[in-house]
This record gives C-alpha cells, sequence and structure tokens, in this order.
C-alpha cells in the first residue's frame, strides 16, 4: 500500500556535529542538506571543527565524508589530528572518511580560462563511490585567489554551492576571517558568502590580558532558533570542545537528600548533618584563615567513606599540601598512596580559564572523581578577564550538579584591611549551596580564626560564630564569649573560661558549705523537736496522773462518808411535810 505524505518519515532537518557544546548551540546540529560557512583567523580552529564534523559523522551517524583540501595536504591533515585519538586510519581503511588534496602548485601560472569543473567532477565521483553525505571545503579562499576578478570568484562561488545543494549534501566551507578589520568577517570579495550560505559561524582566537582566548558564534541559521551570543571554546585531547550554560528547557539535575560529612564533626552539627550531596561549598577567607585546612578535612573525611576525591591546587605542589595538612591532624598521605585521593597542581596548566575548566573535567572523570577540592577557585580571575571567569565558575558549578559532585572551592580574599564579608572575587557567593566564611580577630596581641556560616540552602543552620582552633590533634570549632559586646577569642577566651571555672569552683564551695551549716542547724532543730516532744509527753502523763489522784480522792471521799454513816447508825434523815 502507497504511503500518504503525512504517514511518510520526515529527514532530520539537523546533522549533529557531535561537537561538544557546538549541537547546544546551534539546537541540534547543522542544517542538513545545507552549506555552513565557517570563519576565523589563523590558529582559530576551522580545520579542527570541519575534521571532528565528519570523523562524527562517518563513526556515530553512519554519514561517510570527504575533506577537500585546498591548503594543506592530506598527509598533514591526518598527521596533525592523531592526536585527538579519532582514528581516521581506520574510517579511511572502512571508506567512510577519504581526502581530496587540490592544493594549487606554487609555481603555477595561469593561462586562459579557470574554474571548479574539474574539481567538481572530480568530488562528485568521490560522492558517488563512498555515498558520502559530508563534504568539508578546507581554505576555499586559497583557489579562488587564483581568479582574476570578484565576479570569476563570485560566479566560481556559487557554482560549488549550487552542486552542494543539488546533490544533497551537508557541507562546511572554511575561509579566512580578517581579524584586524573591526566588523569584517570574510575578506571583502568573498563576504557575499554570509548571504549565500543558511548558517554562518565565526571563530575568533584574540589575546586578553596576555591570557588566549577562543570563542565562537553563529551569525546566522536560516529557519532555526540558536545562541546568538559568543561562546568560549578550547581545543583539548579530545578535540573541539564549546563551553556552554545551561540552556532553557534543559531538564533540572537529580537533587539528593543524603548528607556528607565535612571533616570537622561541630562543624556538621552546625550545618544540620553536613554537606548535601552534589552540593556546591564556597570557603572564603584571607590568606591564613585555614581554608585549605577546611577542604583538606572534607577531602580526607571523603576519602575516608572510599570515595574517589580529587584536589586541585593552585598554590602549591601536592606534596606540599600533603605534608602541610599533616601538622594539623589530616593525613591525606596513605589515600594517595591507594589512589583514592588525586592531587593536582594546577600552577602545570597554562592558559584561559577555559582551558583550567576543561582539565579539571578531564582530570575528573579520568578519575571518577565524587568529590572535588579546588583551593583556590579565585585563581580563574586571574586568567583572563572577569566575566570570563564568572562564565567558568558558573559552568563548573552547573557540571559538578549535573554528575553529582561534591564540590568544594575555596577562594581568597586580597583586601586584608577591610575584612568585610563581601562576595568572591568572581562572585561565585551567589551560586554556592553553602558558604563558609573565615576570618581574623586581632585582641590582646593575638590574631584568632572565627569561622560562621553565611549561608547554606535547604538546611538550618547555626548563625553562631566559632573560634576556629588548629593543632596536631586536628581542627575544632569552640564556642566565642562576648564580654560587654566584645567577642573573646584565644587567650581571653581562656581567661575568661578560666575565671569562669574558678568562679564555678567557688561558688560551689560555697554551696557544699552552706549546705553543711544548714545540715547541722537541721539536726540540732530536730534535737530541740524530740527533747520538747518528750518533755510535753512527760507533762501530758503528769497532767494525767494529777487529774486521776483527784478523781481518786474524791472516791474515796464520797465512800468513807457514806462508811461513817453506817457506823454511827443515823437514821435517815424523815421527808419535811408539805406546808399547808
Amino acid at each position: 500500500m502507497k504511503r500518504t505524505p503525512e504517514s511518510s518519515p520526515q529527514p532530520e532537518a539537523k546533522a549533529r556535529s557531535g561537537i561538544t557544546g557546538l549541537d547546544e548551540m546551534t539546537g541540534g546540529g547543522l542544517p542538513r542538506g545545507r552549506t555552513t560557512l565557517l570563519a576565523g583567523g589563523p590558529g582559530s580552529g576551522k580545520t579542527v571543527v570541519s575534521l571532528q564534523f565528519l570523523v562524527n559523522g562517518a563513526r556515530h551517524c553512519h554519514e561517510p565524508g570527504i575533506f577537500v583540501a585546498f591548503e594543506e595536504s592530506s598527509e598533514r591533515i591526518v598527521a596533525n589530528a592523531q592526536g585527538f585519538g579519532w582514528g581516521i586510519a581506520e574510517l579511511q581503511k572502512n571508506n567512510q572518511l577519504c581526502f581530496l588534496d587540490a592544493q594549487p602548485a606554487p609555481d603555477l601560472v595561469l593561462s586562459g580560462h579557470f574554474d571548479l569543473s574539474g574539481m567538481l567532477a572530480v568530488l562528485d565521483a568521490q560522492v558517488k563511490a563512498l555515498n558520502a553525505k559530508r563534504v568539508v571545503v578546507d581554505a576555499l579562499d586559497i583557489v579562488l585567489a587564483l581568479l582574476p576578478d570578484p565576479l570569476s570568484k563570485r560566479r566560481e562561488i556559487y557554482r560549488l554551492h549550487d552542486w552542494l545543494l543539488s546533490n544533497g549534501l551537508t557541507a562546511i566551507i572554511t575561509a579566512k576571517a580578517d581579524v584586524y578589520t573591526p566588523g569584517a568577517v570574510v575578506e571583502h570579495s568573498l563576504g557575499f558568502m554570509q548571504f549565500m550560505v543558511d548558517c554562518s559561524m565565526l571563530l575568533n582566537h584574540s589575546v586578553v590580558l596576555g591570557v588566549s582566548q577562543r570563542n565562537i558564534r553563529i551569525q546566522k541559521y536560516r529557519g532555526a532558533v540558536f545562541d546568538e551570543n559568543e561562546s568560549p571554546f578550547l581545543i583539548s585531547k579530545n578535540g573541539f570542545e564549546v563551553a556552554v550554560a545551561r540552556t532553557l528547557g534543559r531538564l533540572d539535575t537529580l537533587v539528593s537528600n543524603e548528607r556528607v560529612s565535612s571533616g570537622v564533626e561541630r562543624l556538621d552539627t552546625m550545618l544540620g548533618g553536613g554537606y548535601y550531596r552534589g552540593a556546591s561549598v564556597l570557603i572564603t577567607g584571607f590568606p591564613g584563615t585555614a581554608k585549605t585546612t577546611l577542604s583538606g578535612a572534607f577531602a580526607e573525611a571523603a576519602c575516608r567513606r572510599g570515595e574517589r576525591t580529587m584536589f586541585v591546587s593552585f598554590d602549591s605542589d601536592g606534596s606540599e599540601v600533603v605534608r602541610n595538612l599533616n601538622s594539623v591532624g589530616i593525613h591525606l598521605e596513605p589515600f594517595v598512596q591507594s589512589g583514592v585521593l588525586h592531587m593536582i597542581s594546577a600552577r602545570t596548566i597554562s592558559g584561559s580559564a577555559e582551558t583550567y575548566l576543561g582539565r579539571i573535567k578531564a582530570l575528573a572523570d579520568e578519575h571518577q572523581a565524587r568529590c572535588l577540592v579546588i583551593d583556590p577557585v579565585s585563581t580563574l580571575s586571574k586568567s583572563g578577564n572577569e566575566l570570563t571567569a564568572h562564565n567558568v565558575a558558573e559552568r563548573l558549578i552547573d557540571w559538578s550538579k549535573g554528575g553529582g559532585t561534591t564540590l568544594v572551592c575555596t577562594s581568597l580574599l586580597d583586601d586584608m584591611a577591610s575584612q568585610n564579608e563581601g562576595g568572591s572575587p568572581l562572585q561565585i557567593s551567589t551560586l554556592a549551596d553553602t558558604w563558609i566564611h573565615l576570618n581574623y580577630l586581632v585582641q590582646g596581641g593575638e590574631r584568632n580564626r572565627g569561622m560562621s556560616i553565611i549561608k547554606s540552602r535547604g538546611t538550618s543552620h547555626s548563625n553562631q560564630v566559632r573560634e576556629l582552633i588548629l593543632s596536631d590533634k586536628g581542627v575544632t570549632l569552640a564556642d566565642t564569649y562576648t564580654a560587654g559586646g566584645e567577642v573573646l577569642m584565644g587567650t581571653m577566651r581562656w581567661e575568661k573560661e578560666s575565671a569562669e571555672r574558678v568562679a564555678a569552683e567557688v561558688a560551689e564551695a560555697a554551696a557544699r558549705l552552706k549546705k553543711v551549716r544548714l545540715d547541722a542547724e537541721e539536726a540540732e532543730l530536730e534535737v530541740r523537736v524530740k527533747s520538747l516532744q518528750a518533755e510535753l509527753i512527760a507533762k501530758q502523763a503528769e497532767k494525767a496522773l494529777l487529774a486521776s489522784a483527784a478523781e481518786s480522792r474524791a472516791r474515796e471521799l464520797t465512800r468513807g462518808r457514806s462508811e461513817m454513816a453506817e457506823l454511827r447508825g443515823a437514821d435517815a434523815a424523815e421527808p419535811q411535810a408539805a406546808a399547808p
């Protein structure tokens, strides 16, 4: 049965590039069956993007590709790409990728008419032989420079473009950008290509404050919504990678209610049980306030739980960090030797903040780290401009949350004079889930460390300032004392505690003495009460005896009278006669 047009499957409108971040910027890939212009200055990565587009198409999308090289030979291109591990030789062997060398000879002298017809005939045969779906024309401007006038160049560009469209090929044409002319994209004579193609992208490689910065921008994309802003990119060991932030409509990351220890028992109590799994934690403070110590305590606690952890240090070598933390009872050496903990000295990494982020992510993925420490993350603000560094910090937190990695970052505050609780140089404090601030309190000739929790999202946390005490037994938090509105730490706190202990002992002794005295008085009163009770009983007995004796005497007297009368024989008294 013949299908109706409504039931016929529709081909995908976009061809995925397989390049990290680029497909997100373009909303799914490059326009399928149409042409994309890729312009950029020298060393901006045009050839890398184009070749990676072909490799990913052949390997993952079953779309063979052809690379037409007008500038470099295919041997050099393949040799330069070996470091990316793309397996180009295997793709060539399986007829999934081929190269067409079309470099003009250096001593070429033109005579007569010249056009691209011959090259297109060869390319057409290769396309049919491989059943190719993707084509890259690299450095087209090299061969167009052989044409005598702009009109001829435009004619040949249209010839190439029409041929690509008629064959339904997804194509990339690369061209050099005039990086020295503001607002210019490609050579003036080729500028109309921007209007001809369906998608136009610009690669920019510049130096900002002595630091290399690479950016990509999509200038146009017909019939599609795309990210119009510049996005930084880097060329890593895996190839071209575009750094993109979280996009609208992307699914939220999974959250966990599991708690992980900070490595300091009392800090866990202040946080209501510790950090959330997958949370981002920021520890800010001035130099020497024990930021590294707190992050080291977290790393040790994670390793004790058997969780693979990576510690990135910008200030010191990994061995120095391990040695220094030993002095405060934090022992990381056994975990380094077992491979659970990976110490990284980031001072060996050079380049922009994007380079730092890409390297850190690659190392963390390689180590399969569940916990990551970056000490201090504020170093990123020194790698180029602050806006770029802030964007890197945002993507760092977004990446860690997406992978469920618990991230602890320290941030150095340079203004020792102000000593306020302002935001970090990267303004990462607004993004962090938990913000712990460390500061100094100088009094009585001492400099003591104080710690407070500024915020901890999703958990009830203490609002009290604690004194941070470091010793060879580890990290402890002590309550601070206030006297007359002044916070006491260090020796003054110790003196206050001692005075309170002495006062408590004196009060206790006085209480015991008073109790003894009251016991004696109570005993005395009890004796007196018993004596009075005995005297009362005696008086009562004497009173009863007196009453009994009186009663006996009365009875005896009455009886004596009766007996006396009987002895006397007295007659009974006669009753008197009643009156007349």
